[in-house]
């Protein structure tokens, strides 16, 4: 199939259904009504020759051939979006779309210095349109590897070829125990490790940094896989659990969250650049790097000073 420029708005059309989760549903969006958007799947489907979803009474669901051309059609607009770029390079512009990753929770935290960064990078760059995605930490070095995003910031447990790592900060995680729970108020020395093995773990099901600490055999009854759910869990009263301390500062100075033998228990992640190695990146991307690395290099030198 040689794509074509009508083929491009067929597939823009179908974009939008699968985000929005249906023909309804992405009315607004494409500002059509639901029969043209029925016409355009219709046409799309035929050109392709397989249905692309099912739907009627039982809702919206792609077919598993939906799903494979959904996931080529995204690649497809990222490569175009990449086209862009490349192209107002060559007329010295940085013009066209920077895709970036990032993970949950990080705003509270005062090392983290991506707000500053993009505020510089829109002086340096102001007609770059910036895209950023919050992901799993697990998936995002392998989404920059794979070209999804040009770059992004996080932590890893183990790197991924393909990747350049710039060290930028570091986050300390404690155990936390919500206002709620029957041993907010048990002296620590109270809380020995069999008395935490006895009580419910909530557990980030991405992260295995917890398993380190060896002398608590965690009892893990709930799973999360977002920060911010995990607070809600622990704050319940119900389990305790590892958050950043950034992040559960607010919640200890209300009263609401206090820390758990924090001298003795913890883990500390390095947050780190990610960006493409061994291949060549758009002019967007390297300038979005050197921000980075300019920024927090200022910081660092403010900090020393």
């Amino acid at each position: 199939m040689r794509v074509s420029g009508s083929d491009l708005r067929l597939l823009q059309v179908f974009d939008a259904v699968v985000r929005n989760g249906g023909f309804a549903a992405a009315e607004p969006e494409l500002n059509v009504g639901s029969s043209t958007i029925s016409n355009h799947m219709a046409a799309l489907e035929q050109r392709l020759g397989f249905t692309l979803c099912h739907r009627g009474r039982g809702g919206f669901r792609l077919t598993e051939r939906g799903q494979a051309v959904w996931d080529a059609s995204r690649q497809l607009d990222k490569a175009l979006q990449d086209f862009t770029a490349d192209v107002a390079a060559v007329r010295g512009e940085l013009r066209g779309e920077l895709r970036i990753g990032v993970l949950d929770a990080i705003w509270t935290d005062p090392a983290n210095r991506l707000a500053d960064v993009i505020a510089e990078f829109g002086r340096v760059a102001p007609q770059v349109r910036l895209v950023l995605g919050q992901e799993r930490p697990q998936d995002m070095q392998q989404k920059v590897a794979d070209g999804l995003y040009h770059c992004a910031i996080g932590s890893h447990r183990d790197r991924v070829e393909g990747i350049e790592y710039d060290a930028l900060y570091e986050e300390r995680h404690s155990l936390y125990c919500g206002r709620m729970h029957p041993d907010f108020d048990t002296p620590d020395d109270a809380l020995t490790d069999a008395r935490l093995a006895a009580l419910p773990f909530v557990h980030r099901g991405y992260w295995r940094e917890e398993d380190s600490l060896r002398s608590v055999d965690w009892r893990i009854e709930a799973t999360v896989y977002q920060i911010e759910p995990q607070m809600i869990l622990i704050r319940s009263g119900r389990f305790i659990g590892l958050l950043p301390d950034h992040y559960a500062r607010a919640a200890v100075a209300a009263g609401e969250l206090r820390a758990i033998r924090p001298d003795e228990i913890g883990y500390v992640c390095t947050f780190e650049l990610f960006s493409p190695s061994g291949r060549r990146t758009s002019d967007i991307t390297a300038a979005f790097v050197e921000t980075v690395r300019r920024v927090w290099r200022e910081e660092t030198v403010a900090v020393a000073a």
